[in-house]
């Protein structure tokens, strides 16, 4: 089952509990965190997420672009986060940090920049519920798809199949109905999509028909054979 999540990233940040609700179909809202360190952008931070959180049914995807998640990530599934993905370049201990999130109740996630191999990251994959696909550089939406991250996408979805886990695979980054496809065939199934949703005239609209793109493409995708 593909699950679409709309980043608010690409969203009116004046408006957001609006924005929210223009995508309540969606299976995620996905809330890209920024610090202006580990990445050169700065968005928001816990109180927005708390927010969000009480102005809206849709649980929250929240992405940590900083430094120091370790400290930090915690908070954010207090503030109400469904979800919480760190990144591994900038976790000092992953697996712990992963048990923590999981402890407090929320599912946790590790996300990979494009230079970031998945294989040195295999023996961690059973502690996760996510894991996260750059598909361009954070930092900025409306950046294009990086055609070399599929690859890469096909590795992961071969080690999630070699130890039989039921872990999510995440893509985020230049997502639209013209690479959404190519996404899926390679064996994502959760799509993080900025412009393609909140630029559409119908935001909910552009949800359903990213996701019947996808879930047509993964049908007849050779690793979805027998799911």
């Amino acid at each position: 089952m593909a699950q679409i999540n709309p980043s608010i990233l690409s969203a009116d940040f004046a408006r957001l509990a609006e924005e929210a609700k223009a995508v309540e179909g969606a299976d995620w809202l996905h809330v890209d965190v920024m610090d202006n360190h580990f990445v050169p952008n700065l968005t928001l931070g816990v109180p927005v997420v708390e927010s969000l959180s009480r102005a809206t049914e849709t649980p929250l995807d929240c992405h940590l672009m900083i430094q120091d998640p370790d400290r930090w990530a915690p908070q954010y599934v207090e503030a109400g986060a469904g979800s919480v993905t760190f990144h591994a370049e900038a976790a000092a201990a992953p697996v712990r940090l992963a048990r923590e999130i999981r402890a407090k109740g929320a599912r946790a996630s590790m996300a990979l920049k494009p230079a970031t191999p998945i294989e040195p990251y295999e023996d961690l994959l059973p502690e996760l519920d996510m894991l996260l696909i750059m598909t361009v550089e954070p930092g900025f939406g409306g950046q294009p798809f990086l055609d070399i991250m599929l690859p890469k996408i096909r590795r992961t979805r071969e080690l999630i199949s070699k130890h039989g886990l039921e872990l999510w695979l995440q893509v985020d980054g230049g997502v639209s109905a013209t690479t959404i496809e190519r996404c899926a065939e390679a064996g994502a199934d959760v799509f993080v999509a900025g412009s393609a949703v909140y630029g559409a005239k119908d935001p909910a609209e552009a949800v359903r028909t990213l996701r019947n793109m996808a879930e047509q493409s993964t049908a007849s995708a050779p690793w979805a054979c027998g799911h």
